[in-house]
């Protein structure tokens, strides 16, 4: 009986759709979702280790949450269970728990129970799992293609690492297909198939990155074609365009993507801005959204954001909405289209038209994702950063500012061309202008602030841990680490390195907020480093910083023999990398960071810091006397042969061009903190003899400036007097450099 069970399940999967066969079984074998899923994150880490904890999987359809989950029912040695939700109720739960509490006391095994489609289950079913997610019977992994802020149980969603999974790349869904023409045993390997270039183009483009899509296209398309004399399956473009005839937009209305596009939309008539509003008009008619709902947030907009500035706007709206409760679908989306033109530009406008230009461009173009500025921030600001960098427009002069509304693929598209007629005639230099203007805020697209794709749930231990761990330093170290940190713009998902980790001022910041990826330290001192293993030992052993002991040309090398040589880092940071100078003379690491990867470093500039001759008064001292004494001390910072002090800025600029980084962001910033000199300060520079480090006396080198023996004796007492026990301003020259890995 089990023999012919096992020769039925056999035929099933050789049966079953090309999708189903292709299913990746190892994280070898996964495509894809390398944010979360790449060498060094945290996810590959706890899947390796087989130290789960529970997770909800977030994202579109066939970007590969139920594969996710699969492979990781093939890597753990946990008990696995599976559930659909559209299928399963409380009788399932409570039996999938019962397994899991016997399997816990029989056999001390853990259970994961993968929930796919969680967000389908009802709230009492979702707290069913509450207790016993708590108490650690079973780890949940969930599923879902709808906002789990939102969808899901807030309990089980504050117990559970959250990851946001996103479309494939043309590259991926490419691979994806060149594996399934390849792959004897599941795809199409055994059989002779062409597949014209123009042909996989446009499956690729129609699929909108979901994988499950182009491979029911690719299977619907080679199954259908009967071979040719030659016994080749030819697949042509006519061939594609019969497979997959009709993007598929993904919008639910009353998801995500309601909230965001309506968002986007409102804050595209704000920000006045007639092409982007056109372009979310269009993607919400196209998807199916109630005009109703679309007219009763332009009323609002008529009155909240136009006003008095033009007393018609709400008339007009009015107007519009009453003409499409007579005319309904499908003429009444020129009153959509003339309301949403009038609210972006105020003055009357007849050039509805244009809508069905933006309509065409939502079937023809490729789908793209709402900027993350214009997502709609209300529900889930704090897990996602959805609204983080959008610029309020009443903020600024004249109540605009140009920002980037319509997609990244779709900046610089015009779908509205202002007439020469009426009020149109007026409005067209200004929307050339505020054009203009859009086009050029495109060049900073490099600084958006990008998605942010994990959460995790609080814990209040590490967090306080670390929270006093990146407490024990200065005020002054505090806005150096700050201000880096802002410029970085370190995500959740990232991996990051501190290259001179010290005492770990970068370190315990970095894993603070990047706790879904990964922190390496880097220093070259062992005793440094096992200080900071010391300290990292407080942390669960998933969420340490990898400890490394290296010079900065060795890291290549030390990641080699660690297995890592193919680890990319997103972001670089470091803090005075060059206080010796020395690091100036190595090749710069750029191999190490991950394409569009960020290097942000702060260093601070001996030749541009402070001046002993100014903390003194020098009143009554010969003036021929004080030009030497400055001579002397100038001389320190131009010594070829004192690598400690004798260089600036420019040559920190130099080492990264010579990685071909590209710098985005370069400051200078002086920052004065109180500073005591104790009599240890002032027999350092006046002593006899040499420095420990063989490094001249601050005496010797006023001597080799032309100061006699008397002369310095003199400038000795002096600095004595007036500085011993004494508290100064002490300045210091800052250098922030933000640069790129833009690739080769």
């Amino acid at each position: 009986m089990e023999l012919f069970a096992q020769a039925r399940q056999t035929q099933i999967e050789q049966e079953s759709p090309l999708a189903h066969r292709l299913r990746p079984r190892t994280l070898e074998e996964y495509v894809g979702q390398e944010h979360i899923i790449g060498p060094g994150r945290l996810l590959r880490r706890a899947i390796q280790a087989d130290q789960l904890s529970s997770l909800i999987f977030y994202g579109p359809p066939g970007t590969g949450k139920t594969t996710l989950a699969r492979v990781i029912a093939n890597s753990t040695r946990s008990h696995f269970i599976t559930i659909n939700a559209v299928l399963a109720g409380v009788k399932e739960i409570r039996e999938a728990i019962e397994q899991a509490q016997e399997r816990r006391n029989l056999y001390n095994q853990r259970t994961t129970l993968f929930v796919d489609e969680v967000h389908r289950w009802n709230k009492a079913q979702q707290d069913a799992l509450l207790p016993h997610v708590e108490n650690g019977t079973i780890i949940l992994i969930g599923a879902t293609t709808e906002n789990p802020y939102f969808e899901v149980n807030k309990a089980l969603v504050s117990r559970s690492r959250i990851f946001q999974l996103r479309p494939l790349t043309s590259d991926h869904l490419r691979q994806i297909i060149a594996h399934a023409l390849h792959d004897e045993a599941r795809g199409y390997g055994r059989l002779a198939v062409q597949m014209d270039e123009d042909a996989v183009a446009h499956l690729v483009n129609t699929a909108n990155g979901d994988a499950r899509s182009v491979l029911n296209a690719l299977e619907l398309a080679v199954e259908t074609t009967p071979p040719n004399e030659a016994g080749c399956i030819r697949v042509t473009l006519a061939v594609a365009e019969e497979s997959i005839q009709k993007r598929a937009v993904l919008y639910d209305k009353d998801g995500d993507a309601h909230y965001d596009t309506i968002s986007a939309f409102i804050k595209s008539l704000r920000g006045s801005d007639p092409d982007a509003a056109l372009y979310w008009l269009a993607k919400m008619v196209y998807a199916g959204e109630d005009p109703r709902f679309i007219f009763r947030r332009m009323a609002i907009l008529a009155g909240e954001d136009i006003g008095l500035a033009d007393p018609q706007a709400m008339t007009v709206v009015a107007s519009c909405w009453e003409l499409y409760e007579r005319i309904g679908l499908p003429e009444g989306r020129f009153h959509l289209a003339q309301a949403t033109l009038y609210l972006a530009t105020c003055p009357k406008s007849n050039s509805t038209m244009a809508f069905f230009d933006a309509l065409a461009a939502v079937e023809k173009e490729q789908e793209a994702d709402v900027p993350n500025h214009l997502k709609d921030g209300n529900r889930d600001k704090e897990g996602f950063g959805h609204g983080k960098g959008y610029l309020y427009p009443h903020a600024y002069q004249d109540h605009w500012v140009a920002q980037q509304y319509l997609p990244t693929a779709l900046q610089g598209k015009l779908f509205y061309q202002p007439s020469d007629q009426g009020y149109e005639q007026r409005i067209r230099e200004v929307v050339a202008r505020k054009r203009e203007a859009q086009l050029a805020a495109m060049l900073e697209a490099a600084a958006e602030t990008p998605e942010v794709y994990t959460t995790s749930p609080a814990n209040r231990q590490r967090d306080a841990w670390l929270q006093r761990a990146v407490a024990n330093s200065g005020r002054n170290l505090e806005h150096l680490r700050q201000k880096l940190f802002e410029m970085a713009q370190v995500q959740r998902h990232h991996l990051v390195l501190d290259l001179h980790a010290g005492t770990g001022l970068l370190t315990w910041e970095a894993v603070r907020q990047a706790p879904e990826g990964g922190v390496y330290a880097l220093t070259p001192d062992a005793k440094t480093a096992d200080a900071l293993r010391q300290q990292a030992d407080k942390l669960p052993e998933l969420e340490r910083p990898h400890i490394l002991q290296s010079s900065l040309d060795e890291l290549p090398y030390l990641l080699h023999l660690r297995g890592e040589a193919n680890l990319r880092f997103d972001r670089i940071l470091g803090r005075n990398i060059f206080s010796s100078g020395e690091n100036l003379a190595l090749s710069p690491q750029s191999s190490v960071l991950q394409k569009d990867g960020r290097l942000c470093l702060v260093q601070s500039i001996p030749r541009r810091g402070q001046r002993l001759y100014d903390l003194v008064e020098w009143v009554g001292v010969d003036e021929a006397v004080v030009v030497k004494v400055k001579a002397g001390e100038e001389a320190i910072y131009a010594d070829p042969d004192d690598p400690l002090v004798n260089w600036d800025e420019g040559d920190v600029l130099a080492w990264a061009a010579a990685a071909n980084l590209t710098i985005l962001q370069q400051y200078q910033e002086t920052q004065v903190e109180q500073r005591r000199l104790t009599p240890a300060h002032l027999e350092r520079w006046f002593g006899h003899g040499s420095l420990a480090d063989g490094r001249p006396r601050y005496g010797q080198r006023l001597l080799a400036a032309g100061l006699t023996p008397i002369e310095l004796e003199q400038i000795a007492a002096l600095y004595r007097r007036q500085l011993t026990d004494q508290t100064v301003n002490w300045h210091t020259r800052h250098l922030y450099l933000i640069a790129v890995n833009s690739g080769q």
